[in-house]
């Protein structure tokens, strides 16, 4: 098969990169900094969106949609929000064009200039805020519990596929609530539903925990991150979970009336995962080969592909193989019957290899003999000589096992690459000698924080939730710290 891939030893980069296109996940457009989702991709993260959207409703919410469209003056009620989205924004400012008359194609319509200009949604905070002050007036109206499936634009200089792109797809839940505490209480649930999400379907072990002040949404009083290590030792925000407190409610005027008949403001929260989870999902667990994909979040669960000379042998094959594929599928999962006769069988496995189908069944005139098949799994590329009978009643505690294989794997390289630092030489020397997260105290600074980062590269990407007091010093500064701190450089 011609679609090699560069190996990760040799440029970890462009691996990702070529197995992004090669795999037909996605592919750069016209518009700078932009992708288009290629079906198979976009598969992916439908069955993603499948998973999440059922976690939403099942936790009480509901989904809805607001504008495109932000008024500008919105950005400025809330003065961290805009502060933290100003240089990512792209404006509207004109609704027409029209004919060059020089004959050099179409031209902005000067007359045509907004009376006020309109941001491209980056976040839906302003817009959805604004709404809610229509639809909150009593502690009844409360909590009210929304996500949104949407695409949002921000204008990154420096792109690349799935991880940081002008336009992405996303969710974006914003909750409303009579207290802090529920509000407080729903931005950690929330958490809980990604981190669930990304250990069992996606199979990629996380760290929660606070991100620091220096690190927080803009306008949130907490942000609750999950982050997961990639392959190469760099880390990834997953997704986070914001605990907004009064701010956008004070910013756009939402009140309530209590049970007790007093006015207050509600409390809020806003929490988002994107489009980003399929770089996770590529650079967490595939290989040289091309993509692995966890039987849970897979577009396809197995591939039959035949192996034939003649016509009559053909037929043979395809009736066996569909009656195998009926009863599989009848266990709920997608198979694909690869009968193409303008491949052959090797280049067939290539390409299923690449697009991280979990199981491979091929099958050829000796196995109709036997009644046998060769059962490959693309995870650890183990080939097994399986019995037809009943092998619809093995697969389903086989793609477990691959599913927790997969998993297992992941986790037991952030283990090998999660060191304690104690002094900053050593500190230093782990992140370019071995990359991967490091543990190690910090003074609570954001001065001292910055320097880190201006230094080393490396950030602080959260504040663990189960990390635990320990008396220590500052590895910068050699000031007094109580606990250790998540440092690694990310994507």
């Amino acid at each position: 098969m011609a679609k090699q891939l560069t190996k990760r030893d040799d440029n970890y980069s462009q691996w990702y990169n070529d197995l992004v296109i090669k795999a037909d996940l996605a592919e750069n457009s016209a518009v700078r900094g932009s992708m288009v989702i290629k079906p198979y991709g976009y598969a992916i993260w439908e069955n993603m969106k499948a998973v999440l959207d059922k976690m939403f409703k099942d936790t009480g919410h509901v989904n809805a949609y607001f504008p495109l469209f932000i008024p500008k003056s919105f950005f400025s009620k809330e003065a961290k929000h805009v502060e933290g989205f100003a240089k990512e924004c792209a404006v509207v400012t004109h609704y027409r064009l029209k004919n060059d008359p020089n004959g050099k194609g179409v031209v902005v319509d000067e007359t045509a200039r907004l009376e006020e200009e309109l941001i491209v949604r980056p976040t839906s905070e302003t817009i959805i805020w604004n709404t809610y002050k229509n639809w909150i007036q009593s502690y009844r109206d409360l909590p009210l519990l929304i996500n949104q499936w949407a695409n949002v634009v921000r204008w990154e200089m420096r792109t690349r596929l799935f991880l940081r792109t002008a336009e992405f797809l996303w969710q974006e839940g914003h909750t409303a609530h009579a207290t802090r505490e529920e509000a407080q209480e729903e931005a950690l649930r929330m958490l809980d539903v990604y981190v669930d999400f990304a250990e069992n379907y996606l199979a990629i072990p996380v760290i929660k925990g606070d991100k620091t002040e220096n690190e927080r949404f803009a306008g949130a009083e907490n942000t609750y991150t999950f982050e997961a290590m990639m392959q190469d030792g760099k880390a990834l925000q997953a997704g986070t979970s914001h605990f907004l407190g009064q701010n956008f409610a004070k910013a756009f005027d939402v009140k309530f009336t209590s049970n007790e008949g007093r006015e207050e403001y509600v409390w809020a929260t806003s929490w988002g995962v994107t489009t980003r989870l399929i770089g996770a999902l590529i650079m967490s667990h595939s290989d040289d080969n091309g993509l692995v994909l966890p039987p849970k979040i897979a577009p396809i669960h197995v591939v039959i592909v035949p192996i034939y000379k003649t016509e009559e042998q053909r037929k043979a094959l395809a009736e066996k193989a569909l009656e195998i594929k009926k009863k599989i599928e009848a266990r709920g999962y997608t198979v694909k019957f690869d009968d193409r006769d303008t491949h052959k069988p090797g280049w067939k496995f290539a390409e299923h290899e690449l697009k991280g189908v979990p199981l491979r069944i091929a099958m050829g005139p000796r196995d109709l003999e036997n009644q046998t098949v060769e059962l490959a799994r693309r995870d650890t590329l183990e080939k097994s000589i399986e019995n037809m009978d009943g092998l619809e009643d093995r697969i389903p505690a086989l793609l477990d096992n691959i599913q927790a294989t997969i998993f297992n794997k992941a986790l037991k390289l952030r283990e090998e690459k999660t060191t304690h630092a104690d002094t900053w030489e050593e500190f230093k020397e782990v992140l370019s000698q071995k990359g991967g997260f490091v543990m190690a105290h910090w003074d609570g600074t954001t001065e001292t924080e910055v320097k880190i980062k201006e230094e080393t590269k490396a950030t602080i990407r959260c504040i663990p939730f189960d990390s635990v007091d320990e008396e220590g010093v500052c590895i910068y500064s050699g000031k007094p710290s109580k606990r250790r701190v998540l440092f690694a450089v990310a994507y």
